[in-house]
């Protein structure tokens, strides 16, 4: 009888490791499943390639930079592809705006109206607004006054600011440029400038400089550093270079701001492409590209 007993006890005892051993494997599963689950989720599979489209439109002033960016990216990412169309900052403003472009670009700050309208900016970087004359103009520096008599014609002729006894011919962009409206928000000019020609892009702004002996003109740093047949005159006395846009001496200066809209996600690829840009990783690109850099 006694050994029934101790046998049913051993039995017993069994029973019970084995039904606590099989309640442990329940619960384990349940934690460590949950938190495969959350690395699984933010660690992709070393295999795994960005693909797709990343579309951008807008400032020609931004062209280099962004050009330069795009290559980059691309030779990063070989399935990606990014395009780059050259409207000018307000059609790029608006592709934002309507979708037709995945990050609008634009060589000016956005309106508050336009930002009322649900558009977001992010500063990709600075640059400078040069001040240009024809290389053989014995005018090296203006101030920012001269500069705007020049332009709303108050001033007409380059003798009375110690150029040749020749009439000046004031060389601008189209509206909506970005240039141009950094520009004339600067020197205060807005809506008055008396233009002998007003052209569509910055590369024909410094190809019509570059022709006319009396011209005087205004295109982005980036675009006019080793251009021949034109100078950048020094404006107040300082120069337009990186350092001084940075630190903020030179005074014709604006932003180059990415344009997306508020509350609307972008791509996995154009999201990889923004986040990539406006990060250090891009900063010796972009100063490359002659913009100056912010992150």
């Amino acid at each position: 009888m006694k050994k029934l007993t101790c046998l049913g006890l051993t039995l017993a005892m069994a029973l019970s490791l084995l039904a606590g051993c099989g309640g442990g494997n329940t619960a384990a599963p349940s934690d460590n499943g949950g938190n495969a689950g959350a690395s699984q989720s933010t660690t992709a599979p070393a295999d795994t390639k960005l693909s797709g489209a990343v579309s951008t439109n807008g400032s020609t002033s931004m062209e280099k930079v962004i050009l330069t960016l795009n290559e980059q990216f691309g030779i990063d990412n070989p399935d990606v592809k990014v395009s780059y169309d050259p409207t000018g900052s307000g059609t790029g403003i608006e592709a934002a705006k309507n979708g037709t472009a995945d990050i609008g670009l634009s060589s000016r700050g956005l309106k508050d109206e336009e930002k009322a309208a649900g558009l977001k900016e992010t500063v990709l970087a600075l640059d400078g607004i040069a001040v240009i004359v024809n290389a053989d103009s014995a005018v090296a520096d203006l101030t920012v006054e001269q500069i705007a008599q020049i332009f709303t014609g108050e001033i007409t002729n380059w003798s009375e600011v110690g150029g040749a006894d020749s009439e000046i011919a004031c060389i601008g962009r189209e509206g909506g440029s970005g240039t141009r409206d950094g520009f004339e928000s600067i020197t205060g000019t807005k809506d008055k400038c008396v233009l002998a020609q007003e052209l569509t892009s910055t590369g024909a702004v410094i190809e019509a400089v570059k022709n006319n002996p009396q011209a005087i003109g205004y295109a982005s740093l980036s675009a006019v550093e080793g251009k021949d047949g034109i100078k950048a005159i020094t404006v107040g006395g300082v120069a337009c270079t990186e350092d001084t846009v940075l630190d903020g001496t030179y005074a014709i200066q604006r932003p180059f701001v990415l344009v997306t809209k508020e509350g609307e996600p972008l791509s996995e690829a154009a999201q990889a492409y923004f986040n990539w840009a406006t990060s250090s990783a891009a900063s010796e690109l972009i100063r490359s590209a002659g913009a100056v850099p912010v992150a």
